[in-house]
This record gives C-alpha cells, structure tokens and sequence, in this order.
C-alpha cells in the first residue's frame, strides 16, 4: 500500500512541476508597440506619419510616378533600418531586389503606397515585421523603422 502512495505521490509531483507554455497575447503586444510608437513620434516632430489601419505608421515623403507595386512585384530598393533607439540594423544603398509578397508584412502594406522613385519611411510594429522571435541582429518583439525605403523600380 505503501508502494501505492508513493508511485501516485510521484505522480502527482512529476504533474505539478510541468508547466504549460505561456501563449503569447499578439494584442498585447500591438498594443505596447502603438505606445511606443506613439512616444517616438512625440519627441521626432519631424515626422508626420499616418496610422493604417493595419498597425502601420507610414510617410509618404516622395509619391514616386506611375504604378505602384503589388504583392506579386518583384521590387529594387534601397533602404535603411534602426530600432526606436537609434539602433542601426541594417542598409541597402541600392539594388536589394526580392518578391514583395515575401517580404515583412509591413513593407506588404507600405511600398505599394508609392510608385517607382517613390521614398517612404515605414514604422512597422513588431506583429508586422518580425513577430516574437528574434531575426539575425533584431530582438523578439522589436519595432523597426524603415528609413527612407526608395523605390528603384518593380516588375
């Protein structure tokens, strides 16, 4: 009987020391990411960015001309990023060429707003561009801004 005890107590021990993996509240999240956001705009009163409904804050500093590209565009731009911190992450100065369609959804939603020779800066929060999971040199969880992307053309 004893033995009995025992094997359950060791049951119930083993099922109390396992712990359900926290689910990650993607609301939350947004919700963090927009205040923070928002407190940078605050203090860079220089840009005047506009809220999507998506999430995303874009200024459209030059429209470009003619189309604009779609998610099935394959795109050339140049490009800078930097965390809300100042952070340099990464810079293409020309020639980064890849299907719009795979690329962050953030860039999905704001390229297509300019045409070619179209410049726009892009503040994607993180549920737009890298989510919860670090990317290279971009922690989990990170707002980046997208200075400045050009639109060197699509096809």
């Amino acid at each position: 009987m004893k033995k009995y005890f025992l094997l359950f107590g060791l049951f119930i021990f083993a099922l109390s020391s396992c712990k359900k993996a926290a689910t990650f509240d993607t609301a939350a999240q947004a919700a963090t990411d927009d205040g923070l956001i928002q407190a940078y705009l605050k203090l860079h009163t220089e840009i005047t960015a506009t809220k999507d409904p998506s999430g995303l804050y874009y200024q459209v500093i030059n429209a470009g001309t003619g189309a604009h590209p779609t998610d099935a565009s394959n795109i050339t731009v140049g490009y800078t990023s930097m965390t809300l911190d100042g952070v340099a992450l990464d810079s293409r100065a020309s020639s980064y060429f890849a299907p719009l369609g795979q690329l962050i959804e953030g860039w999905r939603i704001g390229l297509p707003k300019i045409g070619t020779g179209g410049t726009i800066l892009l503040i994607v929060p993180s549920g737009l561009g890298y989510g919860n999971t670090a990317h290279g040199a971009i922690p989990a969880n990170t707002v980046v801004i997208f200075n400045s992307i050009t639109l060197q053309g699509f096809n």
